[in-house]
């Protein structure tokens, strides 16, 4: 990391990606590719004051990228089976608390992110002075499997990928 290049990685990936994306290799285009490579980053570095997170345990990301994706097939598949039968009388649509244990920002937004995108449920509100998540859910049967879900298979992991151990709890 330099003061030109605060995120090298980042840089990279953008030029790859804006000669993907425009499918040539002409010198042009490799020069705008690198000028969006190091302005991009140099420009949106403020947006990021704890700097770039580091991925600390790489193998946990990626087994909670697929239990993630699992996850939200199988709510497609069953907010679709609701909507799609006309069966509202038996929907319990319900607010539930999420006791929270994790205090890294990154983690926070991952989880808010992984939960944003799962069919049928919503991240609505983060009460602070409890640390409690209040989720809503659009069919409700069991709000334990869904404490634990969230506690056990995406919040210990997002735990183990962002926060140290010198961190406050």
């Amino acid at each position: 990391m330099s003061r030109w290049l605060p995120f090298p990685f980042v840089s990279l990936t953008l030029c790859i990606l804006w000669l993907l994306l425009n499918q040539t290799l002409y010198p042009g285009h490799i020069l705008l590719g690198a000028l969006l490579g190091v302005a991009a980053p140099l420009l949106t570095r403020r947006l990021m004051p704890l700097g770039f997170p580091r991925l600390r345990k790489p193998i946990v990301a990626l087994r909670l990228l697929s239990f993630a994706s699992v996850e939200v097939a199988r709510s497609c598949l069953t907010i679709s089976r609701v909507i799609l039968s006309g069966d509202y009388a038996n929907l319990k649509a319900q607010f539930i608390l999420v006791p929270l244990t994790m205090r890294d920002p990154y983690g926070m937004a991952a989880l808010s992110c992984l939960i944003n995108m799962t069919p049928g449920t919503v991240w609505t509100e983060l009460q602070n002075e409890n640390s409690e998540l209040v989720l809503h859910v659009f069919d409700l049967h069991d709000a334990e499997w869904w404490v634990d879900t969230i506690k056990n298979r995406y919040e210990a992991p997002l735990m183990a990928i962002f926060e140290t151990s010198n961190q406050s709890r």
